[in-house]
């Protein structure tokens, strides 16, 4: 399986990228940074380097070209504001499910967020849950065999292997390390595409979460 991933130097899908490539499938990584290259091919992957808040779409989708699945992981990341939560959670999104979609690769995994619909009161996390939400909207509108999946409150502790995956609303916590194994149990399984799924750490075994 050859999987583009978009935010290809972040945590969750450095960890992803491990898991793919470790089993001998191909990984092309999206980053904005040269400097992140090393990183990317320390975790099996192949860099390309591409700014999502600048790119066309014809600079993605030939990226994206003769993949067998998309794998949207960016985020602006803490320490960013209002507007890159727009550029980089919304409409970098957009971008690449558009540019997906021009490339012909019709498999489309997206990493979102738990309670989109809060309001806290907090100028930029609530721009962070509404450009989440709009990403999320505009995905579900498009011919895409697309999943979202929504991570609870992510932490750098090792993975358990263990989950609660939902389509109803959870909350608590998950390491990064499951919600990797998460993701790649999704691009294994087509027929979760039309699926918004919840995750946290639980009881059940990934591999028979599902």
């Amino acid at each position: 399986m050859r999987v583009v991933i978009a935010g290809g130097h972040g945590k969750i899908a450095l960890l992803t990228s491990g898991l793919l490539s470790g089993r001998g499938d191909e990984v092309v990584s999206l980053v904005r940074d040269p400097a992140h290259f090393p990183d990317v091919r320390a975790a099996g992957a192949s860099p390309v380097l591409c700014d999502l808040e600048r790119a066309s779409v014809d600079e993605v989708a030939e990226a994206l070209r003769g993949a067998d699945a998309a794998l949207f992981a960016a985020g602006a990341g803490a320490g960013s504001g209002v507007a890159r939560k727009d550029t980089v959670d919304r409409a970098a999104s957009v971008l690449f499910a558009t540019a997906a979609e021009a490339a012909g690769v019709a498999r489309f995994v997206q990493i979102s967020a738990i309670g989109l619909d809060r309001v806290t009161g907090d100028e930029v996390f609530d721009a962070y849950l509404a450009a989440k939400r709009a990403a999320e909207e505009d995905l579900r509108s498009r011919p895409l065999a697309w999943t979202i999946l929504r991570p609870g409150r992510l932490t750098d502790e090792p993975g358990t292997g263990r989950v609660e995956l939902s389509e109803g609303p959870v909350s608590g916590a998950v390491p990064r390390a499951d919600v990797a194994a998460v993701l790649v149990a999704l691009l294994d399984r087509p027929g979760t595409a039309g699926h918004v799924y919840e995750l946290v750490s639980g009881p059940t075994p990934v591999a028979e979460a599902f």
